[in-house]
């Protein structure tokens, strides 16, 4: 026997899983197909989904997990038998997001930025989609400082000689004896130098067969694998547009969950996906197809590629995938945010750790800069060099800039009337426009006012120029993926535990096969990872004691 546990795949949830059953003393091998630990965690912009915390509390935000449960299963609207183990884990994680998890966290050293961020802000009804209240917390160090206490314990661990780490070895084969799963077979690949990010190499230099007592899949979903998110994509949200740009790197391919359906286990809601519809093509690429998520506050005027503004609840920040079912309906494959310099630089973010330095380092200095004064660097960057952004100082010059992108869709009446339309809106206190109603209302909230919502002023008053910027659909999770119970065991199609296989994180839907259900509320992706590599190693320890 090779080991007690294998591994595969050293992204977040693998190295919670990995970490917790080698600090009990057990024998653990982790295996990964990159030259390098982290996964997509390691991009992330570190938020995580938490339940009335001292962070919330201190700005007057009043939780509980009532309230989550309530906001969470009006997002996750479960309606297919099996949903029944998602349902239950979906549960279980809201009662650890509201009890020990931040504790942990803070124990192993983890840190958050004090403004706890309002994302994923609903659709308009108490028992519909979104956050209630303001729970994104952001790790202080974003995706980067979350995994630091994780590979931390990595290398104390492989000094104590419990864990062995082996990079570039990519795993094809789960290995069944019996009923039971007893290993893995792979190859291993040829080293390659190039950056965290840039696809790698997939010559293989050799092969190798572990046996262990138990295997815990944690490769991720499909998100980089375009050809299967078309294939699996709902048509519940319309066609698959015709051009997406990707929010993983290329090794995010889905390969782990064909091997374990190829062991045995169930996969399930594989149609259910989270995608943004404010994706704009990194102007610096690293993976093919390489995107950026816009973070946008929520006062840019948003409009679908003829010029007509999307309807309400359909504003920045809201209801991403409902967002992206209306778009799909257009019969384009893009739209654009219209606003003004001054509103981009309170309220434009972008998603990742690279995009993000100043939390990314730590540095209170240049955080106070970007979010106060604006635009932070990377912005900036986007605005002088991101084909997608348009700056023009009147309002014709910039729809002439937008027409010349895609000659001939825009409807510049149309648009002209729609900015006009909602600028009368803003010139008193009083206003019937939802959107207006709803930034007047979100600055009542002290994190929003400070860093995240401009003060409402009309587009074409002359304070500075005006920004459109196109928009296109961005792949990031996959919500479902192989059926797991509370301890983290595979099932197969009958319901049993596949005896000796686990799995985790984003393989595992984040739990159960989509504990989100339909649509996820931020913050949980990464939660989702914590949470279920801890509970699948409890359930690994169960089977080894």
């Amino acid at each position: 026997m090779d080991a007690d546990l294998v591994v595969v795949g050293g992204g977040l949830a693998g190295l919670v899983a990995a970490t917790e059953v080698a600090r009990k003393g057990k024998r653990v091998l982790l295996l990964e197909q990159e030259p390098y630990l982290g996964g997509q965690a390691f991009w992330s912009f570190g938020g995580l989904f938490l339940v009335d915390t001292p962070e919330q509390r201190r700005l007057g935000i009043r939780d509980s997990a009532e309230l989550a449960q309530q906001d969470w299963f009006g997002a996750a609207g479960y309606d297919r038998p099996e949903d029944e183990w998602g349902r239950l884990l979906a549960q279980a994680y809201i009662q650890f997001a509201a009890g020990e998890m931040r504790a942990w966290l803070f124990f192993l050293g983890v840190r958050f930025f004090p403004v706890v961020g309002w994302a994923e802000r609903g659709g308009g009804l108490a028992t519909g989609h979104g956050n209630s209240v303001p729970r994104f917390h952001i790790v202080w160090g974003t995706g980067p400082g979350l995994l630091e206490p994780f590979l931390r314990r990595v290398e104390e661990l492989k000094e104590r000689g419990l864990l062995r780490v082996l990079l570039r070895h990519r795993v094809e084969e789960v290995l069944v004896e019996g009923g039971r799963v007893v290993g893995v077979a792979g190859v291993v690949l040829e080293e390659d130098p190039r950056p965290r990010g840039v696809p790698t190499s997939r010559k293989p230099v050799g092969a190798f067969r572990f046996r262990a007592q138990a295997v815990l899949l944690a490769t991720g979903g499909i998100g980089a694998n375009l050809d299967l998110v078309r294939r699996f994509w709902p048509e519940r949200v319309g066609p698959p547009p015709g051009r997406l740009l990707s929010g993983v790197p290329d090794h995010v391919d889905g390969q782990g969950l064909l091997l374990a359906q190829q062991a045995g286990a169930r996969l399930v809601n594989l149609d259910r996906m989270w995608h943004y519809p404010e994706g704009v093509e990194n102007h610096t690429p690293l993976w093919t197809h390489h995107g950026i998520r816009i973070l946008p506050g929520p006062s840019p005027l948003w409009v679908d590629a003829t010029g007509r503004r999307l309807p309400p609840p359909l504003f920045p920040g809201f209801d991403a995938l409902e967002t992206l079912r209306y778009l799909r309906g257009t019969g384009f494959d893009w739209s654009w945010f219209v606003l003004d310099l001054r509103t981009l630089k309170r309220e434009f973010a972008l998603s990742g750790s690279e995009q993000n330095p100043d939390l990314t380092g730590r540095s209170w200095p240049l955080v106070l800069k970007n979010r106060l004064l604006g635009p932070a660097a990377p912005v900036k960057a986007f605005l002088t060099r991101g084909k997608d952004f348009l700056l023009a100082e009147d309002l014709s010059e910039l729809m002439r800039r937008m027409d010349a992108l895609a000659p001939g869709v825009l409807d510049p009446s149309r648009l002209e009337r729609e900015v006009k339309a909602r600028d009368r809106e803003l010139l008193n206190p009083f206003a019937k426009d939802a959107q207006v109603l709803a930034v007047h209302a979100f600055r009542r909230y002290l994190g929003d006012r400070l860093f995240r919502v401009a003060k409402p002023a009309p587009l074409l008053k002359g304070r500075g120029p005006l920004v459109a910027v196109r928009l296109w659909t961005l792949t990031r999770k996959t919500l479902g993926g192989i059926q797991t119970d509370l301890k983290g065991r595979a099932l197969t199609p009958s319901g049993a535990p596949l005896e000796g296989l686990f799995a985790a994180g984003e393989a595992a839907g984040f739990g159960g096969g989509a504990f989100h259900g339909y649509k996820a509320l931020e913050g949980t992706f990464l939660g989702g990872c914590l949470f279920t590599g801890l509970r699948a190693a409890q359930g690994v320890l169960e089977g080894l004691e």
